[in-house]
């Protein structure tokens, strides 16, 4: 299974998530071809929507950069041979503003 050939670059996500993101993307790649960026992408996003409720995004292809705000315990990064797959559950305005007040609070301690 693919799964096992899956490196993880960075994550902050359960191990049970973790292992439910490499699953669907081994899947995927059984019913996708690995250039079907967009299908892989599709059929991830939309399987997290389904198992953790909505809001997930994923980014799939072989060379990209990003910088994206995510739920805590929402993030996962990993590449699957030159496949590098992003899958996180975007943050909203006062989740964002909750964090930055903790991160503020962190620091003037």
């Amino acid at each position: 299974m693919l799964e096992g050939k899956a490196i993880i670059g960075e994550t902050d996500m359960l191990q049970s998530m973790q292992k439910s993101a490499l699953q669907l993307a081994a899947k995927a790649l059984d019913v996708f071809d690995v250039t079907q960026s967009i299908g892989i992408a599709c059929f991830i996003k939309k399987e997290f929507d389904g198992l953790y409720g909505s809001g997930w995004q994923c980014i799939v292809g072989t060379d990209f950069g990003s910088f994206v705000t995510h739920c805590h315990g929402c993030f996962i990064y990993f590449s699957i041979g030159s496949l590098a797959i992003l899958l996180f559950r975007g943050a909203v305005g006062t989740e964002v503003e909750a964090d930055r007040r903790v991160a503020l609070e962190t620091m003037k301690t």
